[in-house]
């Protein structure tokens, strides 16, 4: 890894800029990017962010929330991945760590996925976790 200039690289590829001293903790795959990214032009707006969150509910009582967001709060979290600017507010932050959004569209499925190593458990839907 490597940080120059507010800038964070890992392994070549720019991974962002860092906007506040903790850093941005989850990740966007490139192809989470270009959906979001789509997605952001089809609002015609530039001042929106993707902000993902972690909100009480769901069968394991904690769910994932991710949705466009044009305002910012004291505390949050930002940094932007491929172009695209995402927000992450305190309180998610700690759930968030070393997760990684895709975007996938296949056959059997189709739209965002969270791999996050630090859920300790999933309900069996699969949209909840603890």
């Amino acid at each position: 890894m490597n940080l120059q200039g507010g800038n964070v690289e890992v392994d070549g590829y720019n991974r962002g800029t860092i906007r506040h001293a903790v850093g941005l903790m989850v990740t966007l795959t490139e192809t989470a990017a270009l959906k979001v990214r789509e997605l952001l032009e089809q609002e015609g707006r530039s001042d929106i962010a993707l902000r993902v969150a972690v909100q009480p509910g769901g069968c394991s009582g904690l769910r994932y929330a991710m949705y466009l967001d044009d305002a910012t709060a004291d505390g949050d979290m930002a940094g932007e991945q491929f172009g695209v600017r995402v927000i992450v507010d305190r309180m998610s932050a700690p759930y968030l760590s070393e997760a990684k959004i895709d975007f996938v569209d296949s056959l059997e499925a189709s739209g965002f996925t969270i791999d996050n190593p630090m859920a300790q458990g999933s309900c069996a839907c699969g949209n909840s976790f603890h």
